[in-house]
Formats: C-alpha cells, structure tokens, sequence
C-alpha cells in the first residue's frame, strides 16, 4: 500500500504578485481536478486563505493611497477656486 504525497505547506508570499500567482494556481488545480484531493485539500486551503490576505491587504492599502491622493487633489482644486 502506497501513502499519498502530501504537499508541503510553502512560505506566505510576500508580494501582491506571488500571492496572485498562487490564487490562480490553485484554483487552476481545483478545477481540473476530477476528483478532490482530499490529502491536500486543506494545505492548498490554508495557503489560499494566506495568499488572499496579501492580496486583500495590498488592494486595501493601494485603495487608501488613491483616496488620500484624490482628497488631496480636490482640496487643492477647491483653494484654486
């Protein structure tokens, strides 16, 4: 009797990009799959639920850089007026 492979839990990305990358990849593998990976099924959760996290973060901390530059922007358009 062979066990399965398990797959190794990766590092938390660091960049928005990685984390994407690794969004896309298991949602990739997710859907081609036939059948579920039940072995794996809850490292490839866990590292999506990490890598959705960087990206929420980053998407957040981007959405407050444009909102603090356009407030910005319109205080100065106010003044000019």
């Amino acid at each position: 009797m062979t066990t399965p492979t398990r797959k190794r839990k990766k590092a938390a990305p660091k960049t928005f990009k990685a984390a994407y990358d690794i969004l896309k990849t298991n949602a990739e593998q997710l859907q081609q799959q036939d059948e579920p990976d039940i072995d794996n099924l809850m490292t490839t959760v866990e590292e999506s639920i990490a890598a959705y996290r960087i990206c929420e973060t980053r998407i957040n901390a981007v959405q407050q850089a444009l909102d603090a530059a356009f407030s910005e922007e319109n205080k100065v358009e106010s003044s000019d007026s």
